[in-house]
């Protein structure tokens, strides 16, 4: 329920507060009093429901504008159970006072019974109306909460699809084709052996879509595999160098990381056995860097920035600080946080 299109519940609902507060705690009022006072009674009794329900409707909507959302849930009904004591016995008063104005009585004569009764009425009515306005306000945050996240699962599920998109990359799966037909036909032993790489690789980018994480290890594995491809195609143009330390293998990074850079670098340098692309992967710390030496095609390269940016918003996700990118002395160079592994993770909750 929008408090801001109440209009027809503002109406309804005093009403039928009332009627039923007659039914259950004034029913003998209509055995014992007199006509006109029972009448005056009803007037003063259902005028004050009305001022009682916009007043709370009121606070309600303040304390949700100061403490707003499901987090500050809380702290409004804090708020609420400390105002009770307030808002009932001016629901109390101002009916005294009516009758008083109104109903022929003198001045205020009440037995703590009495009382008691009358404020254990007025707390009854002000839960309802809490319940009411409060009730419908987490539950509409409720829903949105739940929206939202259901809109980042949507998001997450298309980011996964695209990303498997990208990497199972038609063009370079034709070039490993016709590399394995030659293969087959010049070194059958060889052909096998690159099969089985491509099986590898093909396998590893079909899993990796499905974690958020893998292990520096798992990755470096894979790398390996794809890289073998690219060393089939490319024979000496290309070469790649590991320097990682063995303690940071299980160490975490996003799946497909390495697999992006390299691929990142091949697109865009020129490759010749005379002038070969050399990729490093070296671990500095809590670091992961990956550079290659700058040796840019003449030609520009279609590029719609998918790979850089892609690894960028798996770090920004993860809420971890951000990979760097820079060039310094003929170096293409990209800087990434290792993340902890599970031991270290659950060490630090």
């Amino acid at each position: 329920m929008n408090v801001l299109n109440d209009k027809k519940i503002r109406i309804i609902g005093p009403l039928v507060l009332f009627l039923g507060g007659t039914l259950f705690f004034r029913l003998d009022w209509y055995l014992e009093l007199s006509t006109g006072i029972v009448v005056r009674s009803d007037l003063i009794g259902l005028t004050a429901g009305y001022i009682c329900w916009n007043i709370a409707r009121w606070v309600a909507i303040q304390l949700q504008k100061k403490y707003p959302g499901l987090a500050n849930t809380r702290r409004r009904l804090l708020w609420m159970v400390l105002l009770m004591p307030l808002l009932v016995n001016f629901a109390w008063l101002i009916r005294q006072l009516a009758h008083i104005a109104f109903n022929n009585a003198s001045y205020i004569t009440q037995t703590l019974p009495n009382y008691t009764y009358s404020i254990g009425i007025q707390i009854f009515y002000h839960c309802i109306y809490f319940i009411i306005y409060e009730g419908s306000y987490i539950l509409g945050a409720w829903r949105q909460a739940y929206n939202y996240n259901e809109q980042l699962k949507k998001n997450k599920l298309r980011h996964q699809l695209d990303t498997l998109k990208s990497q199972i990359n038609p063009h370079f799966l034709f070039n490993s084709l016709n590399s394995l037909s030659m293969l087959i036909y010049e070194n059958p032993r060889q052909a096998e052996t690159f099969v089985d790489e491509i099986s590898s690789v093909y396998r590893y980018l079909l899993r990796a879509n499905d974690q958020e994480l893998t292990t520096l290890g798992l990755e470096l594995q894979f790398i390996k595999s794809y890289f073998q491809l690219l060393k089939t195609r490319y024979g000496a143009g290309i070469e790649l160098h590991i320097a990682v330390d063995e303690w940071q293998l299980e160490r975490r990074i996003p799946p497909l990381t390495l697999q992006l850079l390299v691929e990142n670098a091949v697109k865009h340098n020129i490759i010749l056995p005379k002038r070969p692309l050399i990729i490093e992967i070296i671990t500095k710390e809590s670091l992961l860097v990956v550079q290659n030496n700058l040796q840019r095609k003449k030609s520009a390269v279609p590029s719609n920035k998918v790979g850089l940016a892609n690894i960028a918003a798996k770090y920004r996700l993860l809420e971890q600080r951000d990979i760097t990118i820079h060039e310094a002395n003929g170096l293409f160079v990209v800087t990434l946080p290792l993340l902890a592994n599970q031991s270290e993770a659950k060490a630090t909750l």
